[in-house]
């Protein structure tokens, strides 16, 4: 036992907690999918957002196996890594048991460091050399009962993608201690851990791998010749352009039946209960409360599903580290590295998994900095507003005979998204910089081999990704659509009234108040009135607006949106319209997004900033473009 562990006893009360670890992408999730049957349950680490996977040991009921979050050391700053490292030592309760430690086979060098830094805190410990199929194929061989000497654990040759190959490693696990009768002190275990010398730990690595590697893994001809061409500056960047294109246009054209399909169900469900009940307020509560903002979440699911799915499958097959790899000078002017590709890939569906995703990124003020950018790019739900907007004032005619006039209008609304996140992260950092709080590092990755994708393990993960958009953004749409119900409900249109009823409700009231603080940006009370239950949802500002100009009574979404064209066009204006446009190019961030960027920066005043300073994008650019506009047509 190391000098970080006491020995004390614990009784045998209670289930046993053994520890899963591993890197990124080394089968982790795969094995624990194997030892537990893939009944996992899934929660959240106390005070933190960083999910918890647990589940039963299929062998022995009494044992929990938590599935900790990637991590390639236990001397890390990611929120994700660190949590895995606090669950080590038992910031969380009690220390675990054992730990069951994942290694890639293909790439030993890169966990074997974590290995050792694993050996320091005297559990019990099996490791795991998945991926032994993919290295014994290109003709590596690694003599795992000499790895095993060395390391004085058990380490156990294993395919996790099948049954048989795993059966090695349950048995080991089945072995190990059922309670740890030792007791981890938390600060003095991280004090050995940082005091660690890396060079020593480098050196410690080379000399095992010169004694347990027989023979070094030789790529095949056409997987040396994939990464000449997926890393070269120019093809790679081609080829990724190729693939966002591709994953673009699977998400908004895939989707789009299932989205319809999605709205028309709740269309349906929204129209019987109105028939159903009587007129009333429980009725207007569970049609345009309780079923609009519920749908307002689900419509959104399958563009969501596909570009998780598509992330999933490049991650599995190998190919997003090289993206990363290769966007990593790109991003690197900005402050930023390749390892906010993925987190900023995902805005373009919605800013709140962007925002979750960021929590891998290492460096705390990138992983800020890209989530104060993310909102920036164009999230699905702008498109409504986007297209009612560019069908109302852009004519539909072709441009160099090639190009359609209002698909060029919303390419530019994306590009502008783009280059605004990109000079805003750039301000960031000669900011930082000014303050000498920009430490920017390298990205240093080793690469995974390409590999076919394990189906079943994407579709695992993927259902888990979509389980935690629906519970963690769909709530938060859910409540805050109730709230926005009442403001704009009550209270009630006066008899013998003429106007909109949402005229004499309190968001009515409010956006008369608020227009005169957007009259430099051309804004009418209508847009001002709208924009409120925007704020629940950027979709469903189509809806408000149909409703203030008394057009969305009954009618579907596209039926709203097309009788709102022709008001849109004779009584707004290019610059209005233009205005507007800039507006939801930066803002405003639904409350999904903003719950989120709380839940994972932790500080109120860091959400406030953040939606200030985007509140105050938005107004000056829109501003500028309609006092520009507005001189010139």
């Amino acid at each position: 036992m190391s000098a970080t562990a006491q020995s004390i006893g614990f009784g045998e009360a209670g289930p046993s907690i053994f520890a899963l670890l591993g890197a990124p992408n080394c089968g982790k999730t795969v094995l624990f999918n194997g030892l537990t049957g893939s009944h996992a349950k899934v929660a959240n680490y106390p005070g933190v957002t960083v999910d918890k996977r647990e589940g039963k040991f299929v062998r022995d009921a009494n044992i929990r196996i938590i599935d900790l979050p990637g991590t390639y050391s236990l001397r890390t700053t990611s929120p994700d890594e660190a949590v895995a490292r606090d669950m080590l030592l038992g910031r969380y309760g009690s220390c675990p048991d054992a730990i069951i430690a994942v290694a890639d086979a293909t790439n030993l060098r890169m966990t074997l460091r974590m290995m050792l830094e694993l050996k320091t805190l005297g559990l019990p410990m099996v490791v795991s050399l998945n991926l032994s199929d993919v290295a014994h194929a290109r003709g590596l061989k690694i003599d795992a009962a000499k790895l095993s000497k060395l390391l004085g654990v058990p380490v156990l040759e294993t395919v996790a993608i099948r049954r048989d190959g795993i059966r090695a490693v349950e048995e080991a696990v089945a072995k190990l201690p059922r309670h740890f009768h030792g007791k981890i002190d938390p600060d003095e275990a991280l004090k050995v851990l940082e005091n660690l010398d890396s060079n020593a730990l480098y050196e410690q690595v080379e000399d095992i791998l010169s004694q347990v590697v027989k023979t070094e893994m030789n790529l095949p001809a056409w997987h040396r010749k994939l990464d000449r061409i997926v890393l070269h500056p120019f093809w790679g960047m081609v080829i990724l352009l190729s693939i966002l294109m591709m994953v673009f246009q699977a998400v908004y054209t895939w989707a789009q039946p299932v989205m319809d399909l999605i709205q028309g169900l709740f269309d349906s469900l929204g129209a019987w209960v109105a028939e159903v009940l009587p007129e009333g307020l429980l009725s207007d509560l569970l049609v345009n409360g309780v079923i609009a903002g519920t749908g307002s979440v689900l419509v959104f699911l399958p563009q969501i599903t596909i570009l998780f799915a598509f992330i999933l499958l490049l991650e599995d097959s190998g190919y997003l580290p090289r993206a990363a790899f290769l966007l990593d000078n790109l991003l690197s002017r900005t402050g930023l590295s390749g390892r906010s590709f993925i987190p900023l890939l995902s805005s373009f569906a919605c800013a709140v998994p962007a925002v979750m995703s960021a929590r891998t990124i290492q460096d705390p003020r990138e992983r800020l900095v890209t989530i104060a950018i993310a909102p920036m790019l164009t999230c699905s739900a702008r498109l409504p507003v986007y297209a009612l907007i560019i069908a109302a004032v852009i004519p539909n005619r072709t441009v160099m005979g090639v190009f359609n006039l209002q698909g060029l209008t919303l390419f530019g609304l994306y590009l502008a998204g783009i280059l605004s996140a990109a000079l805003s992260a750039l301000a960031l950092k000669w900011i930082a910089r000014s303050k000498g709080n920009v430490q920017q590092f390298p990205l240093l990755m080793e690469l995974p081999t390409f590999r076919m994708p394990n189906f079943k393990h994407i579709v695992t993960s993927l259902w888990d990704r979509v389980k935690a958009f629906l519970v963690r953004a769909g709530t938060v749409i859910f409540s805050v659509s109730v709230v926005l119900w009442a403001l704009t409900s009550f209270p009630a249109a006066p008899e013998g009234a003429t106007g909109a009823a949402i005229d004499y409700s309190l968001a009515g009231i409010l956006g008369h108040l608020l227009q005169p603080i957007f009259a430099p940006l051309g804004f009418t009370w209508q847009m001002c009135i709208a924009m409120i239950p925007g704020i629940a949802a950027r979709e469903v500002v189509v809806a408000a607006l149909g409703t203030v100009y008394a057009v969305g009574a009954g009618g579907s979404e596209d039926a709203v949106s097309n009788a709102l064209i022709p008001i849109v066009h004779n009584s707004w204006g290019l610059p209005t319209a233009f205005a507007f446009l800039t507006w939801y190019i930066y803002a405003p961030m639904c409350a999904a997004t903003l719950a989120v960027i709380r839940r994972e920066t932790k500080s109120a005043k860091t959400t406030a900033l953040i939606t200030f300073s985007l509140l105050g994008l938005a107004y000056f650019f829109a501003m500028v473009v309609y006092q520009i506009t507005s001189r010139i047509m």
